[in-house]
Formats: structure tokens, sequence, C-alpha cells
């Protein structure tokens, strides 16, 4: 038996172990990485073919899914309005709805098909949708002798962007449901309830199929739950990035029956708190129709997301399987579920849920979820107590020098997290500063240098400092880097329970991490290893290897996810994002890793290198490796517009007050002046928020969507050649009259393409108090000017549409109201004059242009 004294001896020895095995424990983490998550990520069932149908019946066939898509892909790009949407594509579904009818067993279902054609406006955004004769095609299949109205419904879009084919975005999720509609029908398969599949032809525009069908279609009265199809990338997982609202039982089902997971509470509430720059057609569904539903998207390569390079040949053969199995079993389940008969019985609380790395999937109630929070958060302080307890008895020093040290450690590991963060923050803003923003856009690898590495050298350089310069007096070094540890498990046990307080469910994805650094701490205390130098090492690193892949997943997940996002937005910087989510990442699972580098012996030295590979990629950023654009792999987002420009006096049948043309272009992300040298040299170009900024809507140019907005003034103008006029919009007073002095009413009727972007400013004191549209930006009190977006598919007929000013006095001296109308020619390439295609050749490879003929007529009235 050992003598206090060589106990004692034992505890304070201060022994490091060789600097050369650090290299090695940090290779451990980065093959776990590599090895084990990113495989994990991408892992696909493989593609079944039409001859393992024959061997098991009644399964998804990936096979007959994907040679439907090279069809239907082939039509082309498919805008609404264009022949290729309204007649090739819809009757492409018909025939293939058909056919899936003629095969289907016809004496266990009734099917009905219905091509709806709709008109109807609704404020989305700060903008009014106006949509005319827009095309849906909508099956509803329901089991013989239903005794229940309710229905199921399954939706995705048809229809694409201008220029680009829509295999991914979603000609993918229709191919998956024509094929999860045949494999039903065609075997035998129970159904409580009918589903209802849309196949909606006006998603792009924005939203507008999914208004006209759930507010006016028949069958929409009977819809129940929804789940949502639809696309942010090129094939890949589908992940379900929203629920309910409010539905827990839609969860449970997901849960019990999906094939393949991918799904997280974080990634709903960031979509819930406008973190995604996107919309789908489940926020109608749920506003419009008050039906709870599962939002899934699928989101991989989201850089050829809306570009002519969303193609059939770069889509993963094996996503078909996957998302058919998901979708297959999801409607199977659903149209089962009693819940179906009066969602209203089951619509309260929510779920916390998650997927393990693809693994299994972990849901429980947020009832459930707020007692574990507690009860892990309640452990994490009493085994700190009882440790600090054992280390007094054990080293025989008073408790309170114990806790002053704690203290102190406790301070210094708030400020390495400050100096962490406070060096990717200055990182961030000074890349952004200096025009080096998205160095990683196509070299994500960048990001651990520039991101990761100042994190790590701020967690690991003040302890590193501290425990070198505590080499005689103080805790032993293993009790040291321990308490520091149980520091920072202090400090994520204060957040995790704020977080309760404010009933933030993503409080499940701290818990975790303290949970398992909890279990190593309390297995070192049940065994007394954490009185050795390095024995308490082992139990310590395998609880952290299940948090660590589980968060470097959800990591990669998340830069697969949003980082293809960041070539579509300019009004943030995008590098604050990647920078503040790698820290708040980092300080999850690095506090329980990095420290350990204190162990190795010029452990300063080792965690200086994290500072010097910082430096040397903000190098890189400056450089040609840093350039974040590849032609066709991770393109630049240009909006480029052919445009004839009209600025017309008081009446619009009076003269023309000044005329000119030439080319819009509008840049999407953030370094809207990488192509300045290769297309305005030796051109005229102006700043467009330097022409018409002062005296013109929108500075008098064409904004296409409301997304333009913001981007207005990072665009140029390059005077040019007209284009071709046929199709520039007219205006026509039909009536204006008044019913008292102090009000006056107009009646206008507007002529033109098929896509339109109409901006009401009133002038002189004038208010419009009324009008034909719905009335929510009214009564809302959105500032002017009043967006009302207009588009047709079918019918051409001119909008006409009434609006009634207040003025404060009798006194109608000077102009009512402006009105600016954009006409947009987004499809029929065979108007693109020759000086506009040269001008759009003088763009640099990896550029991608989305680009048709447009026009801005103003007059004020």
């Amino acid at each position: 038996m050992k003598s206090k004294y060589e106990n004692m001896k034992i505890i304070y020895n201060r022994s490091k172990i060789g600097w050369y095995w650090a290299p090695l424990f940090a290779a451990f983490w980065f093959l776990l990485f590599y090895l084990v998550v990113v495989p994990s990520f991408h892992r696909m069932p493989k593609l079944k073919t039409q001859e393992d149908e024959l061997k098991q019946p009644g399964q998804f066939i990936g096979e007959r899914a994907e040679n439907t898509l090279l069809r239907l892909s082939k039509i082309g790009p498919k805008v609404v309005g264009s022949a290729a949407n309204e007649q090739v594509a819809v009757q492409f579904l018909l025939s293939e709805i058909t056919e899936i009818i003629n095969e289907a067993r016809l004496d266990l279902y009734d099917i009905e098909k219905d091509v709806q054609i709709a008109s109807g406006n609704y404020l989305l955004w700060s903008m009014v949708n106006v949509y005319q004769s827009v095309q849906n095609v909508v099956v509803k299949l329901s089991p013989k002798n239903v005794t229940s109205e309710a229905s199921l419904l399954v939706n995705s879009h048809f229809d694409s962007v201008p220029g680009s084919s829509g295999a991914g975005d979603s000609g993918m999720m229709c191919v998956i449901m024509l094929e999860v509609l045949r494999v039903i029908t065609k075997y035998e398969t129970p159904l409580t309830y009918s589903v209802v599949f849309l196949f909606n032809g006006a998603e792009e525009n924005p939203l507008q199929g999914s208004h006209a069908f759930i507010t006016q279609h028949p069958w929409a009265q009977n819809v129940k739950a929804v789940i949502n199809l639809d696309s942010a990338g090129s094939g890949g997982r589908e992940i379900l990035f929203q629920s309910g609202p409010d539905h827990p039982w839609l969860i449970k089902y997901y849960g019990k029956n999906i094939v393949h997971a991918f799904a997280t509470t974080v990634g709903e509430e960031l979509f819930q708190n406008g973190f995604v720059p996107s919309e789908t057609d489940y926020r109608v569904f749920r506003d419009f129709g008050k039906i709870p539903g599962l939002d899934m998207a699928q989101t991989l390569n989201g850089y050829v997301y809306h570009t002519k390079y969303d193609r059939f040949n770069i889509l993963p053969r094996r996503t078909y399987q996957l998302t058919g199995e998901n979708i297959l079993a999801l409607v199977k389940a659903l149209a089962n579920a009693h819940e179906l008969e009066d969602p209203s019985k089951h619509s309260e609380g929510h779920m916390i849920f998650f997927d393990v790395m693809g693994w299994f999937f972990v849901y429980y109630t947020e009832t459930v979820g707020e007692i574990i929070n507690i009860f892990v958060c309640v452990l994490v302080c009493a085994t700190i107590v009882a440790y600090i307890w054992s280390m007094s008895s054990t080293t025989g020093m008073f408790r309170r020098r114990i806790w002053a040290k704690f203290g102190i450690l406790a301070a210094l590991q708030v400020c390495g997290v400050g100096l962490g963060f406070g060096l990717v923050m200055c990182i961030a803003l000074f890349l952004d500063a200096v025009g080096l923003s998205m160095s990683w856009f196509s070299q994500t690898w960048m990001l651990f240098g520039l991101y990761f590495c100042p994190m790590f050298f701020g967690l690991g350089i003040l302890p590193a400092i501290y425990f070198s310069r505590t080499k005689e007096h103080g805790l032993p070094l293993a009790y040291g880097i321990q308490l520091l540890m149980h520091s920072h498990c202090l400090i994520l046990t204060v957040i995790t329970a704020v977080m309760i307080t404010y009933n933030v469910r993503s409080a499940f994805i701290i818990m975790l991490c303290i949970g398992f650094y909890t279990i190593s701490v309390l297995f070192n205390m049940a065994t007394c290893v954490h009185k050795t130098n390095f024995l308490w090492l082992i139990p310590h690193c395998l609880c952290q290897i299940l948090p660590f892949m589980f968060y470097t997943y959800s990591c990669y997940a998340f830069y697969v996810v949003f980082i293809p996002m960041q070539g579509r937005d300019c009004d943030s910087n995008p590098d604050m994002l990647m920078a503040s989510f790698t820290a708040l990442l980092c300080i999850l699972f690095a506090p329980f890793l990095i420290p350990l580098f204190c162990l190795f012996r010029k452990s300063k030295t080792i965690i200086s290198l994290f500072g010097i590979c910082t430096l040397l990629f903000m190098i890189f950023a400056a450089t040609p490796v840093g350039f974040p654009y590849v032609e066709k792999t991770a393109a630049q987002r240009f909006f480029a517009v052919h445009t004839s420009r009209t600025f017309h006096n008081d009446d619009p049948q009076s003269s023309i007050n000044r005329t000119d043309s030439g080319f819009f272009v509008q840049p999407v992300d953030r370094r809207p002046t990488s192509v300045n040298e290769a297309l305005f040299t030796n051109t005229n170009y102006t700043k467009a928020e330097n022409l018409d900024c002062d005296s013109e809507i929108m500075c008098g140019f064409p904004i296409y969507s409301s997304r333009w907005l913001n981007a207005v003034p990072n665009s140029f103008w390059v005077p040019g050649p007209e284009p071709n006029t046929d199709y520039i919009p007219t205006v026509t007073i039909i009536e204006k009259s008044s019913n008292s002095p102090t009000n006056i009413q107009y009646t206008l009727e507007i002529s033109g393409p098929d896509h339109c972007s109409i901006f009401i400013q009133p002038l002189n004191n004038s208010k419009l108090v009324d009008w034909s549209f719905t009335k929510e930006p009214l009564e809302q009190n959105i500032k002017p000017p009043y967006y009302v977006y207009w588009s047709y598919a079918l019918d051409p007929t001119p909008l006409q549409f009434t609006m009634e000013f207040e003025h404060e006095s009798e006194d109608w001296s000077g102009s009512t109201f402006k009105i600016a109308v954009m006409g947009h020619r987004t499809h029929d390439d065979m108007f693109v004059e020759e000086d506009f295609r040269e001008f759009l050749a003088t763009f640099p490879a990896w550029a991608h242009i989305t680009s048709w003929i447009g026009s801005y007529n103003s007059w004020q009235l």
C-alpha cells in the first residue's frame, strides 16, 4: 500500500507527453471526420431497377423515376406563360398520369385527375402577388368505399425559373410523386384516407399555384395535412426543415416511418426565424389553408440552384431511390394516420428532433426535452461540486482555494472564448472590408484556416500560457486542465438554462455536449483515474467521439446547405454568417479537446501553429487560390436585362419626356465588382444608384421580383441599342371619378408581357386608401411605393384595377400618384438582339447570367 506522500507525489507529477504525439492526436480527429462523418452524410441506397420490381413488387423503383425525369427535363425551361410550361409540361404530366391509371387496381381505388386554371391575388412579403390563368395538374387517389372526406396533400412544382430546365428544382420531386402514385395504385396498398397529388404549375412566380389550389380548388377544403417537396439544389438527401406548426404527431409518424432520416429542430428554428433566404409552398398552405405539414427539400449542390446548370446529368442517381423510399413510406403512413381525421385535436405542443449522422432518428416532445435538459443541468452542477469536494480530499487543499482556482480558470476560459470569437469576427469584417469575402465559396477547406484555426488558437493559447507560468505552485496539471474543462461545461450549462427559460428547443444541442462530458467525469471519478496524469484521458476522449462526430456532421450539413446560398444574397456579410456559425459550433466540442494540447511538451508552440495557419489562409484569400468562383461548379450569379426605358409626362396619351436603352446588370452576391475589369473596360457604364434614383421609382430599372429591391445599389447600367419593343406594357386610364372633394378614383388597364412589375407611389400628400387588390398592404401600412407583381399563363387579358386616393385638402393640383410598369419577356429567346448576345459573351466563364428583355415605363397622373 502506497503512503500518503507517494500519493501526493503522483498527484503533483507534472510530466508531459512528447510533442511528437500531438500531430497524431490531431490526425485522429481529422481522420474521424473524413472517414466517418463525411461518408455518413453522403450515404445513399443503391438505385433499384425495374428488374428489382419483379423480385419485390410494391417497392419504389428509382430507375423508372430517373427515366421519367430525363423526358421531362428535355422540355427545357418551363417558365410560367411559356408554351413549354402551359402546354408541353401539362400534357406530359397528363400522359404519365393516364398511363398510371391504366395500370392501376381500379377495383381498389378511385382515381380522378383535373387541370385547374385559376386567377387571384394575395400579399406575399410586401408584394401583392397577382396571378391570372395559372395551371395546376391535380390527381386525387381515394380507396374504394372510403368513409371519410379527409385527405393528405402531396405537393411539388414543375415550372422553372428562366433559363433553367428545373431538373433538380423541382422536376425530380414531380417524378418521385408520379412513381409513388404508380406504386400505391398498382399494388394493394391499404389506405384509410384519400391522397391528393398536386403538380404545381406556378411556384417560381412565386408561390402562385399553391395559393390557387388551397384557396380555390374544391378538393382543398378536405385537405388536413401536406407533404411539401421542393429543392434548393440538385439532389442529395432531402432535409425536413419545417414541421407542424404545433402538430407533434407529424414528427412521430416521420420518425417511425422514415427510411433515411435527415432532420433537425435547429434547421427548423433557423428557417422560421428568417436565416434561410427562401420560401416554399408550405408557407401558403400554412397561412391560407391553415393546414399542418412537413416541408422537405433537397439541398446538395446548391451552386446550380436556379441556373442553367440545374441539369439531369448532374443529379446523383441514388437520390431517386433515397427520396422515393422516404416519400412512399411517409405517404403510406400519413394516409392511414387516425390524426388526419381531425388534426386540430392533436395540435398542441412541439417536438424536438434530430438525426444522428443519418444512422437513426431521435424525437421527443418539448416537455420531455425540458425535463431532460433540466436534469442534465442539475447533474452537471452536482458533478462539478462533487469533483471539487473529491479534489480537496485528495490534494489536501482547502476547498475555498480550489474554488478560487476554479474561478480563475473559468475567467480564463471566458477570455479564451471571447478571444476566439473576437478573432473570427475581426477576420470576417476585415475580409469583407477589403473585398475578399467568400474566399471559401468554392474552396470550402478555406474555412478551416480562416475560422476554425483562430477559434482553436483563442481557446488554447491563454490556458497554455497560464499553465506554463504555474509550474511550481497551484494545482497539478491534469487537475488544472480538468477544472478548465469543468468551467466551460458550467458556462454551457448556464447558456442551456437561459435557452430553457426562453423555450428555445435547440437547447438540446448544448445539452448533448455537456451530458456526454459529464458522463466521462462521473466515470473517471468512479474509477479514480481522474487523479492520474494521463489515464483519465481515455474515458474522456472516448466520450468525446460521438459528440465530435455529431457536431462536425451538423457543421458539414450547415456548410452544404448554406455556403451555396451565400451566392444569392448581397444584403449581409456572408463571412459573418460562416464565422459566427463556425465559432458557435467550435465552443461545443473544441474546449473539450484543445486544452488537451497543454499536456504535450511545447504546448504553446503547438497551439501557436493554429495562429500561423490563420495568417497563411488570410494570405491565400488574397491570391487566386481564394477566388470564389469556378465555371459551372460554383458560378457567380448575375441578372442582365436588355432594357428600354421611357419616362412619360403627366398623361399616358401625352408626349414622352425622355427615353433611353441599355443593359441593366444586377450582381446577386457580395462581390459585385468582380467583373468590372472584364466587363466594363472601354464602356461608359454607370452605377445604377447614381442614375435616376432621386427621381424615379426603383431608380428607373426593371425590377423583376421583390428580392431585387435591396440589390439595386450594386447594379450597373450600360447604355446600348434599343431592344425589341413589341412587348412594352401600356397603361390606359379607363375612368377617373370623384365621390367627394377629398377623394378621387382611377380605373386603369395595363397590358403587356406575361410577367410585369407595377409600382405605385402616391404624391403631393395623397394617400392610397382603397384598391381592387387585397387590402392587406393598406391595412398594414406598408411603406410606399406599393408593389404589384402580375403574371398570366393562358389568358393575356389586360389587367384592370381601381384605386382610390384621399387628400387632406380639396386642392388636387399637381400629380396624384406616380406609376412605373416594368415588362419582362423571360422566355422566347428568338426576340433577343445580337447586340445583347455580344454583351453577354463578354462576361467571364465563371459568371452565370440569367438574361431576358425588359422595359421600364413611368407616368405621373
